[in-house]
């Protein structure tokens, strides 16, 4: 298979970076000083990562915005352009979640909608537009000194606040700025022309922000308690099943896809719903391993790591919605059970 590359593939590889495939990309796992560094530097300062095999969406016309809400769990009209907005497309038959979304609102009638890396071609499907991915790179810069580190290059990126979109530009390119991310820190990410994504991403290194990669990114969401598609969220998982009802807008006018088979799900209550999980020890716990309950299996792990900033093993799982935080249980760790706590979630919070 030929993996697709990010404008910055030269920049990771001079790095030294450990490129993994992910999602039909080539991209870096980690850099010089690995993960736990990686992860700690973006809990205490400022961390960039490359998101580039996220997907780009244009949808622009006078139809866009009534296509989305068709199309989409969220209510755009809640925001306004110079806003980003979080949601779901589902499969119309059963709800489940095919692909969840940041939207971009870029201007009155244009959109860029961000799908994850695997499902862009049918986000295309179900809402139209065009395909811009390789267009441009995605920079994240993440940290509670993201900000500050950013804004020395450029000042109004520092202006652009949580979810809102803007501009600013950084190394004399252009870009496009979301107050997004997905760590659990402040942030922001980037939208830069192709040709421009090395100058910018080397501006962002020299003002002392830490190159992270994948294998950091996906602890820190961890840690935020924040799903990732395959894993909290997928085909035969509904956004209730999730714990995110919140990005469902019940009553917007004309409804949206999968509503109907959502709504039954409302109404009769979900048979699981996702917990977070501590476990007693620094052995972590991994996708697919089963959650026992006085003895007997009663859920699944769908995310495991080691927590750096907790040095303890923790989980995100599938549990009965009467199992309740608290709760003790066990993980089965090829048949060591492991003793493990329901808790509150984030595991995390953000300072």
């Amino acid at each position: 298979m030929t993996w697709r590359t990010s404008p910055l593939d030269a920049a990771h590889r001079a790095l030294g970076a450990k490129m993994v495939p992910f999602g039909g990309w080539d991209m870096p796992l980690s850099y010089g000083e690995g993960t736990l560094a990686e992860h700690r530097a973006c809990r205490t300062g400022a961390v960039v990562f490359d998101v580039s095999h996220l997907g780009t969406v244009r949808v622009e016309g006078p139809d866009a915005l009534v296509r989305l809400q068709a199309a989409l769990t969220n209510d755009l009209t809640k925001v306004a352009p110079g806003r980003a907005q979080y949601t779901h497309l589902l499969e119309e038959s059963d709800a489940s979640v095919l692909d969840d979304i940041i939207v971009w609102w870029i201007s009155d009638d244009v959109f860029d909608v961000m799908p994850n890396a695997s499902n862009t071609d049918g986000v295309v499907g179900a809402i139209g537009g065009d395909d811009v991915t390789a267009s441009r790179a995605i920079i994240a810069v993440q940290g509670p000194e993201a900000r500050m580190r950013l804004g020395a290059l450029a000042p109004d990126a520092t202006a652009i606040g949580r979810f809102r979109v803007g501009t600013a530009t950084v190394a004399g390119v252009p870009c496009t700025v979301a107050g997004t991310g997905y760590t659990g820190e402040d942030g922001l990410e980037l939208a830069v022309p192709a040709e421009g994504a090395a100058a910018v991403w080397d501006a962002i290194l020299s003002a002392g922000v830490v190159p992270a990669g994948l294998g950091a990114r996906d602890t820190l969401r961890l840690e935020a308690a924040l799903p990732l598609h395959g894993h909290e969220l997928g085909r035969g998982i509904t956004p209730l099943q999730a714990g995110l009802g919140w990005v469902v807008a019940w009553d917007k006018e004309g409804g949206f896809r999968g509503r109907e088979p959502l709504m039954a799900e409302r109404e009769r209550g979900v048979a699981r719903r996702i917990r977070g999980l501590v476990v007693e020890g620094r052995r972590p716990p991994r996708a697919d391993q089963a959650v026992l309950l006085d003895g007997e299996p009663v859920g699944i792990v769908t995310s495991g790591n080691f927590s750096p900033m907790l040095e303890r093993g923790i989980a995100l799982a599938f549990l009965p919605p009467e199992v309740q935080v608290g709760a003790e249980v066990a993980i089965d760790v090829r048949g060591d059970h492991q003793p493990a706590q329901v808790v509150e979630t984030p595991f995390v919070a953000k300072k």
